[in-house]
């Protein structure tokens, strides 16, 4: 009997050592991937690789790791430390502020896991013509005598964002220092690329590539892990961040032309104490793409607070963060809520405790608003999204679809009469665990009456999508939204 099984067949061997390979991956996975992941994510995992063992474990190895070198964890530390030495001077904001008791918890919550502070003494002006805010940059890099630091996720050299270039070309010329981060897959995906790389390289203006795919320079990492922040800086007196790439409003794609498909924003000019902040930020990643330390814009000895204005407060967040600052503090703003929470994002994938933040807030008298795009521009993505609207709805959440083929791209919320939040992150669970993002807090009554004046437009133009509607859709339709959204939850 033994002799018979060890003189089995060549194809039955073979189909023996696949069989045990295929039992050891189930086995050995089972008690890796739950390790400090979500259940949700971990379940999805396993799904994905009990379903398709090896195409799965190549997937896992390749997306699977979440973090960031090392290298960046540490830098991210020692900067995170200088700030808390450096800031130990400064007059903290939260004790003199006079206004409800959860807005001063959800500052506290920023600088223990951000350890930015909040400042006061801001000026905020809301932008919301796409052409408006690149013209807008451009203004202020035109009038740059010290330096230019511009972050964006995406950046295209093309004919709306010409003049922005071509004022940071002349900057360079005129001895002002410009730098330039971009993502290097998010900005390698968009036609066109190669020549703004070109055009980089011809001119003075220092510039990196952001967390860059490149193997032959031993440059390799989770293809998913990227810098989403959009950060322009000028002479460190004025900033600018929100929502908005540096490219023309169709992407620069013939399929989104033809149907008429453009992005709508909205961007944030800052003036004050906070552009401090946000320059710390760039600071921070250039050195870690550069290997250069910005030393005198890592000071925070220049960040003077003071009562007036606005109070604002950075928040950063992504992989070099374990806290998902981002999401902890939109779940305090959530359940703090007493009256009314408006919601614009344009990929909405919640985690389990986001779900149960903005639904317990409708549950329990808030009147919540969601705006989202009638019809997306990424497919998985658009319909995970849309397999979180039934359990919204039957909340009493209001969901208003912004009108298609345009794309509501702009990431902001507001709380109540006494918070505004505005930045790069999405509330997804990309934007969450794998994206470095940037999130600005606002505590001033009139930059909430600003961006409610901005909901109200959307407001205007949308289709508010109602229950009964959305439950006798199509069963297919309701199909693919479910496979969706478990392809969402694979991180």
């Amino acid at each position: 009997m033994i002799w018979t099984a060890f003189n089995l067949p060549t194809g039955a061997w073979f189909s023996l050592i696949v069989l045990f390979v295929d039992l050891a991956i189930r086995i050995v996975v089972l008690g890796i991937i739950p390790g400090n992941r979500r259940p949700t994510t971990a379940m999805a995992w396993l799904l994905c690789i009990f379903f398709l063992p090896y195409l799965g474990l190549v997937l896992f190895l390749m997306f699977g790791n979440f973090r960031l070198s090392r290298h960046r964890r540490e830098k991210q530390a020692a900067v995170n430390q200088r700030i808390v030495e450096g800031t130990k001077g400064i007059a903290s904001q939260v004790g003199s502020y006079e206004g409800p008791v959860w807005v001063k918890s959800a500052m506290e919550l920023n600088q223990n896991l951000g350890f930015f502070p909040a400042l006061g003494g801001n000026t905020v002006q809301l932008i919301q013509g796409y052409q408006e805010s690149l013209d807008a940059m451009a203004d202020e890099v035109s009038r740059a005598t010290e330096f230019v630091n511009a972050e964006f996720y995406i950046m295209s050299s093309d004919s709306c964002t010409d003049r922005l270039f071509t004022e940071l070309e002349a900057a360079a010329e005129r001895g002002v220092r410009v730098r330039v981060l971009f993502d290097h897959i998010g900005s390698l995906r968009v036609p066109g690329y190669r020549g703004m790389i070109r055009r980089l390289k011809a001119s003075k203006i220092q510039w990196r590539r952001m967390l860059p795919l490149l193997p032959v320079k031993g440059q390799w990492r989770r293809p998913d892990l990227r810098n989403h922040r959009k950060i322009l800086i000028v002479d460190g007196r004025v900033g600018f961040t929100g929502s908005q790439n540096i490219i023309e409003p169709s992407y620069r794609k013939k399929h989104h032309r033809k149907i008429g498909r453009k992005w709508v924003e909205l961007m944030s000019r800052l003036e004050g104490p906070i552009v401090g902040t946000l320059n710390v930020m760039f600071a921070t990643d250039w050195s870690s793409e550069t290997e250069e330390t910005l030393e005198s814009q890592l000071a925070t000895s220049h960040w003077d607070s003071f009562s007036g204005g606005s109070l604002c407060q950075v928040v950063p967040s992504g992989p070099g963060f374990v806290t998902e600052n981002n999401l902890r503090l939109f779940n305090t703003l959530l359940y703090s809520a007493e009256e009314r929470i408006t919601i614009s994002s344009p990929y909405f994938v919640p985690d389990d405790s986001l779900l149960y933040a903005i639904t317990t807030a409708a549950q329990r008298g808030v009147r919540v608003e969601l705006f989202v795009s009638e019809s997306g521009d990424q497919f998985l993505v658009h319909h995970a999204q849309r397999s979180y609207y039934e359990a919204l709805l039957k909340a009493g959440v209001r969901i208003f679809l912004y009108p298609k083929p345009l794309v509501l791209h702009a990431k902001h919320f507001t709380v109540d009469s006494d918070v505004a939040v505005i930045g790069s992150s999405n509330m997804d669970m990309r934007s969450f665990s794998l994206n470095l993002e940037v999130t600005v807090m606002m505590i001033d009554g009139d930059v909430v009456r600003q961006m409610h004046a901005v909901e109200d437009r959307y407001r205007a133009v949308s289709r508010e999508l109602k229950l009964q509607q959305w439950v006798n859709r199509p069963v297919l339709a309701r199909y693919v939204d479910n496979v969706a959204r478990l392809t969402a939850t694979l991180q």
